[in-house]
């Protein structure tokens, strides 16, 4: 891992990069691996440049590699599609926005030294990020110090209420997706609803992982189901690359379901040594989020016939059904020619909910976002789902109620959302398709 130093010189180095002439060529949102690009390089920035010095100046800390790669990549581009609409439509305070985007490399120590660019270096005002719950943890602090308002369109663990509720964010931070204190009960219910009994749980050992199990088998529990390994959990190395003695352990007994909590990278390896060892048969695999990527079932692999190993599972993650959807879904295919993928409906809303604070302030600072971010996000006001509706009626002094393309993000005094979750599924052609909704039961 570079050196937080070594990693602000490659940034500096990089700050003459025009993101509005490469928003212009659509070379940027073409980066993402599995859309006809590569993926960025670890820790490179790109920055849009603005006629003037004093307008709002946000960034974006989102994984382009690592472990969360194929996730961070598809909504890495809601960001800049954001900042180019509103730019559209005349800016923030009468001014351009602008954005530096960097890769926190699913990595808290890149997250940590992203952050500190951000905040010292470009001086931003707002950041959307980060993804990984690990790394917003190691991000979220840095934020508060320096007085930038952090808006994770992905980071679900409940640690974040915890800790906001105890007064150690001082308003510096909200998320545009739910926690997984309601995922948690919401997979607990697709279980019951199926009448899974048994479960045991096999999760990454961080923030995500530990604070997923624990809200699961406290809502299955409570639903009269029992968690096999409760007093033995399996929690692996988010460094780890073999995972032959932690499959073992999770299918151990022939439970009704295996609750995995995993990564893309990692879980893809996971399951792959579980098929290995002949443990799938029978046994129902249930995931979370943060395995919901086009890419891996193929990482998984086929069977010797030709079936995708993981044809099958089943798995909860937050659903999109915000108001704005449909705009930005067709922005989306005029841009991208397909639709938006999943968790860029939550980077869009975090973007937005920026710009329409710093408006609300009529100051582009942090502090200023802050003080605004649940005014705009909530009601009372005129509900408005165009962003820059939005941004117009804030100029003539009127209130608002932003209604996102994720949901109505109405954010609490925790900075967290409530959401509905959908369930998705693997077919033997190895596509996910979503196949219905569940709701937490508290």
């Amino acid at each position: 891992m570079q050196k937080i130093n070594a990693a602000l010189a490659l940034a500096l180095a990089t700050l003459a990069v025009g993101f509005l002439a490469a928003a212009c060529d659509n070379t940027a949102p073409n980066n993402a691996a599995g859309n006809g690009g590569s993926a960025t390089p670890a820790g490179s920035t790109t920055t849009a440049t603005s006629s003037s010095g004093n307008g709002l100046k946000i960034g974006s800390l989102l994984p382009a590699t690592g472990d969360l790669a194929s996730i961070g990549q598809q909504i890495i581009p809601a960001i800049p599609f954001l900042v180019e609409t509103v730019n559209a439509c005349g800016g923030v305070n009468g001014q351009p926005m602008t954005l530096i985007a960097v890769d926190d490399q699913t990595d808290p120590k890149g997250g940590a030294a992203g952050m500190t660019k951000l905040a010292t270096v470009d001086r931003v005002a707002g950041v959307v990020g980060s993804f990984a719950s690990s790394v917003s943890t190691a991000a979220v602090s840095i934020a508060a110090q320096n007085k930038v308002m952090l808006v994770s369109p992905g980071s679900t663990s409940p640690v974040f209420t915890e800790q906001a509720k105890q007064g150690k964010f001082n308003g510096f931070w909200a998320r545009t997706v739910p926690p997984d204190s309601y995922q948690g009960p919401a997979l607990a219910a697709l279980a019951n609803k199926r009448g899974y009994k048994r479960v045991s749980t096999v999760v990454i050992n961080n923030d995500y992982g530990v604070g997923f199990e624990k809200a699961f088998v406290q809502a299955f529990e409570k639903l009269g189901g029992t968690v096999v390994n409760k007093n033995n959990p399996i929690r692996y190395d988010p460094k780890a690359t073999t995972f032959e003695t932690e499959a073992s352990a999770a299918f151990a007994g022939k439970p009704d379901a295996v609750l995995g909590v995993f990564y893309v990278e990692t879980g893809s390896l996971l399951l792959k040594a579980a098929y290995q060892q002949g443990l799938l048969q029978g046994v129902q695999v249930m995931l979370t989020d943060g395995m919901k990527s086009n890419e891996f079932p193929g990482q998984v692999g086929k069977t010797n016939d030709g079936k995708y190993i993981v044809s099958g599972v089943i798995g909860t993650v937050p659903g999109s059904n915000g108001k704005a959807l449909e705009t930005l879904t067709k922005l989306w295919q005029s841009k991208r020619g397909s639709a938006p993928g999943e968790f860029a409906p939550q980077g869009w809303d975090a973007a937005a909910l920026l710009a329409l604070a710093a408006q609300a302030a009529k100051e582009n600072t942090g502090v200023a976002i802050a003080s605004k971010i649940r005014e705009v996000a909530n009601a009372p006001g005129t509900e408005v789902s165009d962003v820059c509706e939005g941004l117009k009626l804030l100029k003539e002094g009127k209130d608002i109620n932003y209604q996102g393309a994720s949901g109505n993000v109405d954010v609490d005094e925790n900075g967290d959302v409530i959401g509905i979750y959908d369930v998705w599924t693997v077919g033997d052609d190895g596509k996910i398709n979503t196949i219905d909704k569940v709701s937490p039961t508290k």
